[in-house]
């Protein structure tokens, strides 16, 4: 890329996070909240999603795709590879990703490399985003917040280093702790910071989901996502994605 078009590709990154930001967090999270058939709070019980029992029973399968991956683990892309924005949260390289849906699009090569994943999260009603978040030794991810009610967020433990030491996420003021094959739904637009203190890695299967919402709330927010979908925040992180497949598979060949 170009010194220019880089430049006008992060012009536009910036546009979109600057004004996006403020529509998605302005009135839309107000109304978003309203049209919520769950409750608004920073954790939420599993028994709210009845499906997700059948899909958290198909961790081991998860995990045995996971670790074939990290035996590459230095070929698998940092998070703001993918995502530049990202780089506001996270600039090494402790912080690899691993995608197989990306608002609602599947990745097909993840998808053949992880078929087991794949079908389980076939299962999840509403899928959006999913991929392997894999953090190394000591990173920490400073708080940050996600911009839209019209998601929810899943964690399924994958890899947890049994360790004294802290291995958590804080949502607002709720502290969870990962535990190999345990699952926790949280709301991102909520305040959260992330600490892997331990000397070991930490891996989960992160998705998300639509939030159960009345039909205009459903409407409001595949509306905004569709409209995300035309940005540079979404065609330049596709690009990099496609990019990063073909340099592995030139790897692996």
């Amino acid at each position: 890329m170009s010194a220019d078009s880089s430049g006008i590709a992060g012009f536009r990154r910036k546009a979109v996070k600057r004004f996006g930001k403020k529509l998605f967090r302005g009135t839309l999270m107000d109304f978003l909240s309203a049209q919520s058939k769950i409750p608004d709070e920073p954790v939420l019980d599993n028994a709210l999603f009845p499906w997700a029992e059948g899909v958290r029973l198909q961790w081991t399968a998860m995990r045995d795709e996971l670790d074939q991956l990290l035996e590459r683990r230095n070929a698998l892309p940092s998070f703001q590879e993918i995502s530049p924005d990202q780089s506001r949260i996270s600039t090494d390289d402790q912080w690899k990703t691993f995608w197989l849906h990306g608002f609602g699009e599947r990745m097909e090569f993840g998808r053949k490399l992880c078929p087991a994943t794949s079908a389980a999260l076939d299962q999840i009603p509403g899928l959006s985003n999913a991929f392997f978040s894999i953090l190394g030794p000591g990173k920490h991810i400073p708080r940050h917040r996600g911009v839209t009610k019209g998601l929810v967020r899943c964690h399924i433990g994958l890899r947890v280093p049994d360790s004294s030491e802290p291995c958590l996420i804080q949502v607002e003021d709720v502290d969870c702790h990962w535990k190999e094959g345990g699952m926790f739904f949280f709301d991102d637009t909520y305040r959260h910071e992330v600490w892997n203190k331990t000397d070991g890695e930490r891996a989960v299967l992160l998705f998300d989901i639509e939030r159960p919402m009345g039909l205009p709330g459903r409407a409001v927010s595949r509306a905004m996502i569709a409209a995300l979908k035309r940005t540079a925040y979404f065609r330049d992180a596709m690009a990099n994605q496609r990019a990063w497949e073909a340099r592995y598979r030139a790897a692996t060949a």
